[in-house]
């Protein structure tokens, strides 16, 4: 019973209610053959334009010629019967007023004498060659017969219906009706055309003539027949007009998409081939001299890159020089910094302070330039990636008491070995740390191990400001800052992240993140176990399952401030 009373209609014990039964249909018909020809046919109709204009075309030029056909076929076959029924009404008449002068001009003065000269009558109008197929003459049943033996039927013999006779009878014109020729059920067509003699002696007399319709269905067979193979002929026309239709005009837009898509690939020296002055001929030209354009823009960009990148790598090279000689001032400047009033003390504190951001910048930039040169390689070791991942925690957990946060590691009890460079991900940990410890607002940030036969995860999970999709999707650019307005804790290069990035792609892995503000961020760096393989997959969790409302620009990307070291080499946090 429901909360007002009423009853609720419950599934006898061991019998599947309709949602289950609905569901088993719906497994048998996925399963089933019939279903994937189904399922493989929609993919097809879907992804092949020729096939759905083919199918168009068809199934059109199939229901234009059915109709067509039919139309055809009943005005003919309404137009023969009707000349037929004219016919043979014509003929019934003229042989009508022979019989009765025949009969006008007998001399006969009995019944039986009359019977005789209708017995020859009747005979000589069905040998006269008119196109009637039997001759019926009845005594009419409303007149006291005279006699009872004039009553004939010579040639075909059919049922004459009571209303037929009744007309004839009741108004002495001629009256007609189709009728079946043979027995029941022969399918062989005809008409029958009636009308009243009056032989002498012995009063009227029906007068029935029996007519074919066998050679007119025989010619709207043949007619039949005939549209339905110009049908054929016409729709094979059809099918090959619209099959060389759609090569010539699809054909040139499939080759301009396959092009495209070789050009998406990389391959910017692909080109349409043209021929003619038409219209796809033009589209062919105009697509080539899109691509020329943008081969030309990408080689331009290309080379402008490269130019940068040796720039900056130019440059980096060249700043370490006077980098050294500046360091080792400000070191003297520094440590003699007591002698000094307190402005200048300042000042040299400020000095070294800048010169260590200075040079973890240009580390980075060093860095990166190896990245985008290819020169970046691994020193692979087979390591068990917990002792890592706890090295890089010890050296981490000094700066999170400084702000509150607590870390913790979960992790399997099992060794995780893999081939790794245990230098770039130590580096790539203490970074995620770094960034976690200045977003974390001193809540707890757990690390959280996790492994397969194929990859290890490594989860950094802080409950901090968190983060948008979208700031998640571009938080790995290079100097890109979230919220540039939010003072920072700790600073860094604007670099950290995506060095990270590159390095868990050199080991064929990747690196995730996760966000959401008001609940926190999840970094996840995924690698193989194996040198060589990439990744397909990650054993280790990102995507949590809190859900707080939006809460806007209250997450810092990266940003030019500087993050110390957390382990001796330049760093970088979000």
């Amino acid at each position: 019973m429901t909360a007002g009373g009423a009853p609720v209609a419950t599934p006898a014990p061991g019998r599947r209610g309709p949602t289950a039964l609905t569901a088993g249909v719906r497994r048998w018909w996925r399963r089933g053959a019939l279903g994937q020809r189904l399922r493989r046919l929609r993919v097809a109709w879907g992804s092949s334009l020729r096939l759905r204009v083919l199918a168009v075309t068809t199934v059109v030029g199939i229901v234009a010629l059915v109709l067509i056909s039919a139309y055809l076929s009943e005005r003919v076959r309404d137009t023969l019967y009707e000349q037929r029924v004219d016919e043979a009404l014509a003929d019934a008449a003229t042989r009508t007023g022979l019989v009765q002068q025949q009969f006008d001009a007998s001399t006969a003065s009995t019944p039986a004498l009359v019977q005789t000269v209708a017995n020859d009558i009747v005979r000589r109008t069905q040998s006269s060659g008119s196109g009637a197929v039997g001759t019926l003459l009845r005594r009419s049943p409303t007149e006291t017969p005279v006699t009872s033996l004039i009553t004939f039927t010579v040639g075909t013999s059919v049922d004459l219906s009571p209303d037929l006779r009744a007309a004839v009878r009741e108004t002495g014109a001629q009256h007609w009706q189709a009728v079946e020729l043979g027995p029941a059920g022969s399918d062989r067509p005809g008409i029958v055309v009636g009308s009243v003699v009056a032989p002498p002696v012995v009063g009227p007399y029906e007068l029935y003539f029996v007519y074919s319709l066998e050679p007119e269905e025989a010619t709207v067979v043949l007619i039949q027949q005939t549209l339905a193979l110009a049908a054929l002929v016409l729709l094979g026309l059809l099918a090959a007009m619209a099959l060389y239709l759609t090569r010539q005009v699809l054909g040139p837009v499939q080759l301009a998409a396959r092009t495209a898509e070789r050009l998406a690939s990389g391959h910017l020296d692909e080109r349409m081939t043209t021929k003619g002055r038409d219209e796809l001929a033009l589209l062919g030209r105009s697509f080539n001299e899109m691509a020329d354009s943008l081969q030309e823009q990408f080689e331009r960009l290309a080379g402008l890159s490269v130019v940068q990148q040796q720039f900056v790598s130019d440059v980096s090279h060249e700043l370490r020089t006077p980098l050294t000689t500046i360091r080792m001032a400000s070191e003297m400047i520094y440590d003699a910094r007591g002698d000094f009033d307190a402005v200048t003390r300042r000042s040299a504190e400020l000095l070294h302070t800048q010169v260590d951001r200075f040079e973890a910048l240009l580390a980075d930039l060093l860095e990166i330039s190896r990245f985008d040169a290819g020169a970046a390689i691994l020193d692979v070791e087979h390591l068990d990636v917990r002792t890592v991942v706890r090295r890089a925690v010890d050296l981490a957990a000094p700066l999170a008491e400084r702000t509150g946060s607590h870390l913790s590691v979960e992790q399997p009890e099992e060794a995780c070995r893999a081939d790794i460079d245990p230098r770039r991900v130590e580096r790539v940990l203490r970074n995620l740390l770094a960034n976690a410890i200045e977003h974390a607002e001193g809540r707890g940030i757990e690390v959280v191990v996790r492994a397969d036969a194929r990859a290890v995860a490594i989860s950094v999970v802080d409950h901090g400001v968190g983060m948008t999709t979208r700031q998640s999707e571009q938080v790995f650019d290079r100097f890109w800052r979230g919220d540039p307005s939010r003072a920072r804790t700790i600073g860094g290069t604007g670099l950290g992240l995506a060095i990270a990035l590159e390095d868990a792609r050199l080991h064929g892995g990747d690196l995730e993140a996760w966000g959401s503000p008001g609940v926190g961020a999840t970094f996840r760096l995924t690698l193989p176990r194996r040198a060589g393989v990439r990744v397909v997959h990650s054993p280790g969790p990102l995507v949590r399952e809190e859900v707080v409302p939006e809460l806007p620009n209250q997450l810092l990307g990266p940003s030019p401030a500087s993050v110390p070291d957390l382990a001796g080499t330049p760093e970088e946090a979000r």
